[in-house]
């Protein structure tokens, strides 16, 4: 049951890297991109920060706000951005509580095995606080392009 476009975009308040508390709602009239992925300083997460980090002026040039979230603790986001040098907010949803919100915690595969985890999502929340668009299918070192050509009409 994952959030689509139009809906009115789930409001939270989390832990960033430095626990102070983030609240999505506070961000109203500014553009949320909000990232969801599986686990901080992983080969794939690292890849996808990374290209939101070498391009985030261009991000910043539509008044897009950052978000990343993942079940990791405030000191592991903390250690993630120390270690890739980023440049943006990454918030611990240790209890995967908003990643349930927004349908993104689900049964995955891998190896055989099943288990729950973070289905890779991506949703951009418009000023009003409204998905504007939900971003499911890319490669991690394709993600941040895939945001733009969506910001630049492509």
């Amino acid at each position: 049951m994952t959030i689509e476009a139009g809906q009115t975009a789930p409001d939270f308040t989390l832990n960033d890297q430095d626990e102070n508390q983030v609240t999505l709602s506070e961000l109203q009239g500014k553009k949320v991109l909000i990232y969801f992925y599986p686990r901080a300083s992983t080969p794939g997460c690292t890849v996808q920060a990374q290209g939101l980090r070498d391009t985030k002026a261009e991000l910043d040039a539509h008044d897009v706000v950052i978000l990343g979230i993942s079940p990791d603790t405030p000191k592991k986001l903390t250690n993630f951005i120390n270690k890739q040098a980023l440049n943006f907010t990454l918030l611990a949803d240790e209890d995967h509580a908003v990643c349930e919100k927004y349908g993104v915690w689900q049964l995955k595969k891998f190896m055989g095995r099943e288990n729950m985890g973070v289905v890779r999502t991506s949703f951009l929340i418009n000023e009003s606080g409204e998905i504007e668009h939900v971003f499911s299918k890319f490669k991690t070192k394709d993600h941040h392009q895939v945001v733009l050509d969506y910001l630049n009409g492509k």
